[in-house]
């Protein structure tokens, strides 16, 4: 019987799609039956069903690199599956979305990536589950899920400055536990009661003021486990959370973020077309009362969605928000990036930006990320964050190379040096894929997708189904532009074989009195030589495993960069 309810639901589901986008117009759902669809998708209704082949039936995992040497041929790209076996190979029969993740400011080869863990794709019970990394993620080790045989959702990860990692995640009730990792991700606490609801995101206070080390955490409001209260807060670096509190404005589908005075911003989808801004200058105070500043909207001529057909019972996406905290130009920026349908061009998905340089209060004219013309493709969920330098990244799904192929997608990624202005030309990531391949029982990708970024690059954790399943990926994103070893040139004078390398490789060129350079991914210089004859070829060593930069700077003063990954 319940399957049979399934059945029509999808069917009457597939039905409205169809009549919104059969005549060219894009038909909003009403907010209230968003919410009502998607938490009918958070409930339990599967019983858990272990591994169809026990875990023993494999697959090789997908592996993509892309070393693009300077902007003439693009930005850098490392990915790898993360939820994999002992043996590094793909485990048949499972499915993982929703990921999020989380890297040690101190060693940012130390990482955490959680998801939505389904052990038997016939069943859409979940778990939390994790894999870490210690070596920048070349390796992944995944365990399996933080409490075994219990039903957890929406998995959000952060970080603090000691590189402490934390995993928020609901239950079937949408109460939520906070779990603990000291030690990388290798072992977790047993969980601090959370408050909980729908859709719960969470943040950590990385500045040095008073609200240091202060975890926040909000979710939909209809749907909360301590009515009239959906945020709470800790200020006691998660060993307690108080009690729920409201917030002005009753947004949902949000993010958050903590600015450089230690302000707390949430951003999330109004009941309007424009997603709705909410900030509080005093959350980060011990013990204060909290309080908000009026709610303000944020128009990006358009507005977050759901249902949409590459993501049938899932969001298009998003609302992210993230400051500037560079000591350049945009320093206090607050920037917000969604994938919305737009108002007045019909497009299903756009990856729509704005920014606001008086901490909040008004906005600049949205602009659109993606660079493709056409309103017949869909960007979806769009993921943003700020590199400590200023740089901000955008990732998203894509349709736009795939015309006869309804709804296949692949990675994109572009980037803004200029505080948002201007965006760099769109860069593919990852083959074309179909996102309707190993559901779990559930017809989503998931929700979402996050992003760490660095000065060197962006860490991302993602979803796709290049494995003809479900799977979670992280990738490392080193745009063609890097402040920390400053590239100038497109000029390419030198060869590095072989890369990925077992530690010895080889340079070639061809010019004279030449500095070579390595860092590594915490912007620290390893190797250096210069040359003071015509290079032909230099022979050089690297120790340990791990993501590298080279730096080669020509005799005439120009520069070239390439990455450089040791297994």
């Amino acid at each position: 019987m319940k399957n049979k309810k399934r059945l029509i639901l999808l069917i009457a589901g597939i039905t409205l799609l169809s009549s919104m986008f059969s005549s060219g117009q894009v038909v909003r759902i009403p907010e209230n039956k968003k919410l009502k669809m998607h938490h009918e998708n958070e409930q339990l209704d599967d019983k858990y069903l272990p591994n169809a082949y026990n875990n023993k039936k494999t697959s090789p995992a997908y592996k993509y690199i892309k070393t693009g040497t300077s902007k003439l041929t693009g930005s850098s790209i490392f990915t790898i599956q993360v939820n994999v076996n002992a043996g590094g190979q793909n485990i048949l029969g499972d499915a993982a979305n929703e990921p999020n993740i989380a890297v040690n400011p101190l060693n940012p080869d130390k990482i955490v990536i959680g998801w939505r863990q389904f052990d038997n794709v016939s069943s859409n019970f979940r778990q939390a589950g994790y894999s870490y990394t210690s070596d920048g993620g070349l390796t992944w080790t995944f365990p399996g899920t933080i409490e075994t045989g219990i039903f957890r959702s929406d998995p959000v990860l952060d970080y603090d400055t000691l590189g402490n990692f934390y995993y928020n995640s609901l239950t079937s009730d949408f109460s939520c536990k906070v779990f603990l990792s000291t030690n990388g991700g290798a072992a977790w606490s047993s969980g601090t009661d959370a408050g909980g609801g729908d859709k719960q995101w969470m943040t950590i206070d990385r500045t040095t003021g008073v609200g240091s080390g202060n975890i926040y955490s909000y979710w939909t409001s209809v749907y909360s486990t301590c009515l009239p209260g959906f945020f709470t807060r800790s200020t006691d670096n998660g060993n307690s959370f108080e009690s729920c509190t409201a917030v002005n404005d009753s947004s949902f589908w949000g993010t958050m973020t903590v600015g450089n005075a230690g302000e707390l911003y949430i951003a999330g989808s109004g009941y309007t077309d424009s997603i709705v801004v909410e900030k509080s200058t005093n959350a980060k105070i011990p013990g204060s009362l909290i309080s908000w500043d009026p709610p303000v909207s944020v128009y990006l001529d358009g507005y977050i969605n759901y249902g949409i057909s590459v993501n049938p019972v899932g969001l298009l996406g998003q609302a992210n928000i993230d400051v500037d905290r560079s000591s350049g130009p945009g320093s206090g920026n607050v920037y917000l990036l969604a994938s919305v349908t737009r108002v007045f061009s019909s497009d299903s998905g756009d990856v729509m930006f704005s920014k606001s340089t008086d901490g909040g209060l008004t906005w600049s004219s949205p602009i659109q990320v993606n660079d493709d013309p056409s309103i017949d493709n869909i960007q979806w969920l769009g993921t943003m964050s700020v590199a400590p330098n200023g740089r901000i990244d955008a990732v998203w799904l894509d349709t736009r190379d795939n015309q006869f192929v309804s709804d296949s997608s692949a990675l994109y990624y572009s980037y803004s040096i200029d505080q948002g202005n201007s965006w760099s030309v769109n860069e593919k990531f990852s083959a074309s894929f179909d996102p309707h391949v190993g559901y779990p029982n559930q017809n989503k990708m998931g929700d979402y997708f996050d992003m760490v970024s660095d000065n060197i690059g962006a860490h991302l954790a993602w979803t796709n189904t290049l494995n003809g399943e479900e799977d979670v990926y992280y990738s490392h994103i080193i745009p063609n532009i890097s402040s920390t070893v400053n590239e100038i040139s497109d000029n390419e004078t030198f060869s590095v074989f072989p890369n990925p390398t077992n530690g010895v490789f080889f340079i070639k060129g061809n010019a004279k009195q030449s500095q070579i350079d390595i860092y590594n991914t915490l912007g620290e210089k390893v190797y250096s030589i210069t040359s003071f004859k015509t290079i032909t070829e230099i022979n050089i060593s690297l120790q340990n495993a791990g993501i590298y930069i080279l730096k080669i700077v020509n005799q005439d003063g120009s520069s070239i960069v390439k990455k450089i990954i040791k297994e």
